[in-house]
């Protein structure tokens, strides 16, 4: 049956006094050095603390804006707030009949920052520098690209990929004839925003691009501050900002000329359960495989066992929902993955049918002589998973399964994830991401497929939805990976991950300062919230 309010009530006092930690820590952090008082402004000029600083610096070719806007760059085409493709600096775009010509008509007219015009030989130039730069941009399926005039560029790729048109939306356009070493220190684009100044370690200062062919953002002048959460609260309770992205832990204390903003996103934590028994090594030698989390039951018992809603009342503050999958209410989302959990029922039940049984009266259930007892690694001072990996351990033993939470080092984590179970953090506006992390090609790759999860039907759908020959189209094969009715990714299936809850960002905005309709924000607390900045806006205004 469901837990009861006993159950949420545990959740809440165990993760009591590292909330309370948390909220009593941030009135001793220290201020902003930078601004003993909050400078003078005017109206349209804001300041911000919404993010860490980007450390490659500026170029969309090395990774920036890949989780929201590049700003001082444009893209091709742009997600709208309901996720739909929009224009930017490409008016249209066909795709061949193979899907493996791309063909773009980009606006007249576009300038950069120093006033030099933008063709497709810049498009040309930065699709082609990002591939040479071997970076998070994965450009590697483009075979050749082509430019037709100044305002026609045609991409041609090895085979079909429907997610194509991701880079599209996210690859800011660099100018060939400004593209130095020192780029990403000295950015120049088309964007809305140029860069005036960078003092590393604290602040950038941005002004509007006058040159800009969009619509004509309300503020000229924006400082980001670059300041840890508790720094960022702690300077806008002594109002020296109008905008600050702030942990959960901090939403119920009033700021005073400020209320709470709670964007809704993918940025989820979830449970990897490796898949696969142990023997075998990685090609560093670090033991793959886990004898107790490769057996189904476990892993189904596990997800049934969670009571999601619990651990985002709980933890959350309330703030962020139950999460199922890696890409929860996105267009390629399957609903039918959503079940009924905080059932101890269920899981106890599915251990039974598995073979688990306590024989020993220990409140441990065991097969063939082993414990149903694994480790749940969580990086160290991430107070948030440490919250949720033990609250996670305290539901499931109700079902007769013990897990250790232990928090460690990203550095040892690398070593030992292929043979425990980890509490990670993903979330794109990408189905791609789902792909990384359960195709059979990524088994041992980086951080994904590292429980080395493996299903045929699985790789076939994801073959469908890849060489599908646009994005529409591959919709029905990406759900299908995750449930088709007989198995897929999720607990119905093989049950590879226990995913826990998406994450609200969260942030304190001046009483009167509107942000405009925020789309789903992607794994990242802060930047993203900068995507739609040309709309916001001072109320009546």
């Amino acid at each position: 049956m469901k837990h009861s309010r006993c159950m949420k009530a545990i959740v809440l006092i165990m993760t009591a006094s590292l909330l309370l930690a948390l909220s009593a820590g941030c009135t001793g952090v220290e201020k902003p050095t930078r601004q003993e008082q909050r400078p003078a402004q005017t109206k349209d000029e804001l300041l911000l603390a919404i993010g860490a600083e980007p450390e490659d610096g500026f170029d969309p070719t090395t990774g920036w804006g890949r989780y929201g806007s590049p700003m001082f760059q444009s893209t091709l085409f742009k997600r709208s707030s309901d996720m739909s493709i929009a224009n930017d600096i490409g008016e249209k775009y066909s795709i061949s009949e193979d899907g493996k010509q791309w063909t773009v008509q980009l606006r007249g007219g576009v300038k950069f920052s120093d006033g030099h015009p933008l063709t497709a030989a810049d498009v040309k130039f930065t699709f082609e520098t990002a591939a040479g730069k071997g970076s998070t941009v994965d450009v590697t399926n483009v075979a050749d690209i082509s430019t037709n005039g100044d305002y026609e560029i045609i991409f041609t790729l090895h085979e079909p990929q429907s997610t194509f048109i991701t880079l599209l939306t996210t690859l800011g356009i660099v100018p060939k004839h400004a593209y130095s070493g020192d780029y990403a220190q000295h950015p120049i684009g088309s964007g809305p925003y140029k860069l005036i100044q960078w003092d590393k370690g604290q602040q950038v200062i941005v002004a509007y691009n006058d040159l800009y062919y969009g619509d004509k953002p309300f503020f000229k002048k924006m400082t980001f501050l670059f300041l840890s959460e508790d720094a960022a609260f702690a300077a806008a309770k002594s109002g020296q900002v109008d905008v600050a992205y702030i942990p959960s832990a901090f939403s119920k204390q009033s700021v005073n000329g400020m209320h709470v903003e709670a964007v809704k996103s993918v940025d989820n934590r979830g449970i990897m359960l490796p898949f696969v028994l142990p023997g075998g090594k990685t090609e560093l030698g670090h033991p793959i495989g886990n004898a107790v989390t490769a057996d189904l039951a476990i892993r189904q018992a596990v997800n049934y066992a969670i009571d999601r809603a619990a651990l985002v009342e709980g933890i959350l503050e309330g703030y962020g929902t139950p999460a199922y999958t890696v890409n929860d209410g996105l267009p390629w989302w399957n609903p039918d993955t959503v079940f009924e959990d905080g059932d101890i029922g269920k899981a106890a039940k599915l251990l039974a049918e598995g073979g688990w049984k306590d024989s020993d009266g220990d409140g441990i259930v065991e097969k063939n002589g082993m414990k149903a007892k694994f480790t749940l690694l969580y990086p160290a001072g991430d107070m948030n998973r440490q919250s949720l990996a033990l609250a996670v351990a305290d539901m499931v033993k109700a079902a007769g399964i013990q897990i250790e939470a232990s928090g460690k080092s990203w550095d040892d984590i690398g070593k030992l994830m292929y043979s425990n179970a980890v509490l990670f953090g993903f979330g794109s506006q990408d189905p791609i991401e789902m792909y990384n992390l359960y195709s059979s090609k990524f088994r041992g790759v980086d951080y994904y497929n590292s429980g080395y999860y493996s299903n045929a039907a699985v790789d076939g759908w994801f073959e469908k939805a890849l060489l599908a020959r646009n994005e529409r189209d591959a919709m029905e094969y990406w759900k299908k990976a995750q449930w088709d009715g007989t198995t897929g990714v999720g607990v119905q299936g093989d049950a590879a991950w226990a995913w826990l809850v998406n994450i609200d960002h969260l942030y304190v905005v001046k009483d009167g300062l509107d942000i405009g309709k925020q789309k789903i924000h992607p794994h990242g607390h802060g930047w993203p919230i900068t995507d739609n900045i040309e709309e916001w806006r001072w109320l009546n205004e």
